[in-house]
């Protein structure tokens, strides 16, 4: 059975009983309602639930690439292919990326402090930096042994092997790829997606092995450099993907159907005359709210605050991975009374 209270301990705030400064009334209604937020203990699980899958994730795709590029380097050993060399020490590269993105979701989870008062979520917008890097660096490289073969080719030894190899670090790469965008997408890291994307490159440039190795079997000597400007191209369309999800992370862009799940969600609560702004913002993988709401003036403070809370409650059941929510209750304006918001942005203005 549900304890009666818990819902006003979650919801109490000394600041409410404090004297209201000598102002007008609606500015001692607005400030006694102002700031008002809430953590929702219901979704913080979620979200530590969601860092301990991006970890998962990170963990499981790192033993996998490993071991592929184990596999690869055996038969690099073998076959003394340069290209596969190449593609080895790319898929490393790229298994090695896990680390500063794991990093960034243990510091994630890590609380907010006096310094770092929205806590350390945007290590993980961060990571994502040095993942869109590391995908430049790969194709400026695989521009560069593309041209440099072109000039100067070189026979593939061992075709056989090197075609399984690469086949191998093709399907390793792909399955990384596939599990590290799915459940990035799903807990929310555009890090975790940029870094599943950066996979699928190394999957393309182990498929420009194989067909730089069939190719070879054919006679043509220009196999492995023309398959390689090829695969470049398709790592810099890969690359502007990652960049722009990373680019729209730092720049605190959101999916505007959340913002109009929210207005419409917030638009039916009782009491709510009105949405006037409303702000989202991604901290790592949890979005955070930002509300004024237009309430009746004639209202009592209390019944204002019951709306705020009532609203906030209605955004963190309706919107995804939503985990907090300021919530700030306007009072409407009386007939002829202009509204001190509009005339402050108009006094600012002019």
């Amino acid at each position: 059975m549900s304890d009666p209270h818990r819902h006003d301990r979650h919801h109490r705030h000394p600041r409410h009983d404090e004297p209201a400064p000598p102002h007008g009334r609606w500015h001692r209604l607005a400030h006694r309602l102002t700031p008002h937020s809430h953590e929702s203990a219901d979704k913080l699980d979620p979200a530590l639930e969601s860092s301990a899958r991006g970890l998962r994730a990170l963990w499981v795709s790192l033993a996998v690439l490993g071991a592929t590029a184990m596999a690869q380097a055996a038969v690099v050993v073998a076959s003394g292919s340069v290209a596969l060399l190449g593609d080895t020490v790319h898929n490393t590269a790229d298994a090695l990326t896990a680390v500063p993105l794991g990093v960034a979701f243990v510091l994630g989870r890590r609380a907010a402090t006096r310094r770092f008062t929205y806590g350390y979520g945007r290590a993980e917008d961060l990571a994502g930096v040095v993942i869109v890097l590391t995908i430049a660096a790969s194709a400026v490289l695989a521009a560069w042994a593309a041209v440099d073969r072109l000039f100067d080719p070189r026979p593939v030894a061992h075709l056989p092997a090197v075609a399984v190899a690469a086949l191998a670090g093709f399907a390793g790469n792909e399955w990384v790829a596939r599990y590290r965008i799915r459940v990035g997408r799903e807990i929310g890291s555009a890090a975790l997606v940029a870094d599943g994307l950066h996979a699928r490159t190394d999957g393309f440039t182990s498929l420009a092995v194989l067909l730089s190795a069939g190719g070879a079997a054919l006679g043509w000597r220009l196999a492995d450099p023309v398959v390689g400007l090829a695969i470049t191209a398709a790592i810099t369309l890969v690359l502007r993907d990652a960049a722009r999800e990373v680019f729209r992370r730092l720049m605190d862009a959101v999916d505007p159907a959340l913002v109009d799940r929210a207005e419409r969600v917030l638009g039916e609560v009782p009491g709510v005359r009105g949405v006037g702004e409303l702000r989202l913002r991604w901290i790592g993988h949890r979005l955070r709210a930002e509300v004024a709401l237009v309430v009746d003036g004639e209202v009592t403070v209390r019944r204002a605050h019951r709306i705020a809370v009532e609203a906030e409650h209605a955004l963190l059941h309706a919107v995804p991975r939503l985990t907090a929510a300021l919530v700030h209750a306007d009072p409407a304006p009386a007939p002829g009374e202009t509204d001190p918001h509009l005339a402050l942005a108009h006094h600012a203005g002019a």
